[in-house]
């Protein structure tokens, strides 16, 4: 099997990303809603009872469409970060990697990761901050703040500039893309490749 370029890395990346979105969204609504759902009052019962209550109540006050609420900032978002990792990924393996012809070792792929971690980030912090503060806005609990991912990002702005549109970035960085996402799902992409190729 030819090499992949880092341009054929960017179309597969930016494709996963999307599926990635479509399908895990609802679960991290749900994650993110039980991670701030207010703490009971003495003897008042919690807004949700756990992960399954928390999906029903959501279909129930909302529709399907609660659960996709706050999607769009990650679909702009996760396409290009995925489409970026993997392209990084890519040229991590040109820079960092064996040489033409030569079998890359697992501390090659190690580094491509590591590498490709950095590019993401700059994609990433922003629809991971405007995600959570729309996820965390519900249905009817309080004011409504934001009208949307581009209105998000618009206060956001007005708030504070650039800097509050990156607020966390560094952490974001650290959290997982500089050391364990890319790493591991990139090593477990190429050993997958590698055992399935025909030999």
């Amino acid at each position: 099997m030819a090499e992949m370029g880092p341009f054929q890395y960017f179309i597969c990346g930016g494709f996963g990303g999307i599926c990635t979105v479509v399908v895990g969204h609802p679960l991290d609504t749900i994650k993110v809603r039980l991670q701030t759902m207010p703490v009971p009052k003495p003897g008042e019962k919690p807004l949700y009872s756990g992960t399954l209550d928390c999906f029903k109540t959501t279909i129930r006050n909302e529709g399907v469409r609660g659960l996709y609420k706050g999607m769009g900032a990650p679909l702009v978002g996760v396409a290009p970060i995925f489409a970026i990792s993997f392209m990084g990924y890519g040229l991590g393996k040109q820079m960092f990697g064996p040489g033409a012809g030569k079998q890359y070792s697992y501390l090659d792929y190690f580094v491509a990761g590591a590498f490709s971690g950095i590019f993401t980030t700059v994609v990433m912090a922003p629809g991971e901050r405007i995600k959570c503060l729309l996820q965390i806005q519900q249905g009817s609990a309080g004011p409504k703040l934001y009208n949307g991912p581009v209105d998000c990002a618009k206060k956001l702005y007005k708030e504070g500039g650039i800097r509050s549109i990156y607020r966390g970035s560094g952490a974001t960085l650290l959290r997982g893309r500089l050391t364990k996402l890319n790493i591991i799902v990139l090593i477990c992409h190429m050993h997958t490749v590698e055992i399935s190729s025909p030999l």
